[in-house]
């Protein structure tokens, strides 16, 4: 049997802001049959994780390709590969059957042909949306909880700021660092975002940064008292004005740049002399350092769902074709909580 496969591309490398133009759609004629001995699959992709990161990889040249594997380059007009979630249609691998949930790298595209190294999980939904697996309990929930508590490593009672923190990585930093007993602030870009972050995620305060015209300033407002975690996702003037507010022996766990990954004229400079003289600890991180808690995320995060603690912001697309789109919103600010697209219903 044979089915179309459509796929998206990027045409080009991408150096600025990425348009829906720097993407297309290519279609290939897709053999629904493994040559046996090969352990390969094909999934049917049903959720495509969107993450900044990728940008990235669509440069000429980007620092990222070098650390580790799945930040390396992408070849113009070749297949892009991200976190995603999808159901295995044809199966010679003997860890999996037909009709199994899986989650991992999978295309942006309408199926996968997966290959051993792949290393896809069989999925349990537990009788959770299947649409978490590409979220909240994905790769941006993990990379949430491994930030906060691994890298982090907070104590009951400090004071917490979270920038882009309606995004997806940045409202569950706030809501686990809620459950564990600190104080929280988050920005975000709009007075509806940060409406969402004290009504309905329970911040104890956010601020709209694009109203402030002093962001050293409005953190000291908002932190009279200094910032004992920063957890970082754009860098920039943001960091700089964190920095200028930590307490001794503050903690600075850099998520992402996101303001930098389309403008290296918003590189940060933060003080070093701010850095030596508090003691501060600034630390990047990616979460394949952080599976040793892997299961601990997984237990703490199903119970917190089950339970009702945890509110779950999703930004679903439809449909292969919507993908350029959604990426680009990514960029734009246009999005609230996890952007995915959905491929397909089953």
């Amino acid at each position: 049997m044979e089915v179309t496969n459509r796929y998206t591309v990027i045409k080009h490398h991408i150096n600025g802001a990425p348009e829906e133009s720097d993407f297309e759609l290519k279609p290939e004629t897709l053999t629904l049959s493994i040559e046996p001995g090969k352990k390969e699959m094909i999934v049917k992709n049903l959720y495509i994780s969107m993450d900044p990161f990728q940008i990235n990889r669509m440069k000429d040249r980007s620092s990222s390709y070098e650390p580790i594997k799945y930040s390396g380059s992408l070849i113009p007009g070749e297949a892009i590969y991200g976190p995603g979630v999808g159901k295995v249609v044809v199966s010679d691998n003997p860890e999996f059957k037909k009709d199994d949930i899986v989650s991992g790298y999978l295309s942006w595209g309408e199926y996968t042909r997966t290959k051993p190294e792949y290393q896809l999980t069989k999925v349990d939904t537990m009788g959770l949306p299947l649409s978490y697996h590409s979220g909240v309990l994905g790769v941006s929930g993990f990379t949430a909880y491994a930030g906060f508590f691994d890298v982090c490593k907070p104590k009951k009672g400090e004071k917490v700021f979270v920038s882009s923190a309606s995004g997806s990585v940045g409202n569950l930093v706030g809501q686990y660092a809620k459950l564990f007993g600190c104080y929280v602030v988050g920005c975000a870009g709009s007075k509806a975002k940060v409406d969402l972050l004290k009504e309905k995620l329970g911040f104890d305060e956010a601020f709209n940064y694009k109203e402030e015209t002093d962001l050293k300033s409005a953190l000291k407002r908002y932190f009279p008292d200094g910032i004992d975690m920063y957890f970082d996702n754009v860098g920039g003037k943001m960091l700089e004005a964190a920095i200028e507010n930590m307490n001794t022996f503050g903690r600075v766990a850099v998520c992402g740049v996101i303001s930098e990954y389309t403008n290296q004229d918003k590189r940060a400079g933060p003080s070093m002399v701010d850095v030596v003289y508090r003691r501060l600890t600034i630390r990047g991180f990616l979460i394949p350092d952080h599976m040793h808690i892997y299961n601990d995320f997984f237990s703490t995060t199903v119970n917190y769902l089950k339970n009702g603690k945890i509110q779950v912001l999703e930004d679903i697309s439809h449909g292969v074709e919507s993908i350029p789109s959604a990426f680009v919103s990514l960029f734009r600010g246009s999005n609230v909580g996890k952007k995915m697209v959905q491929i397909a219903d089953d």
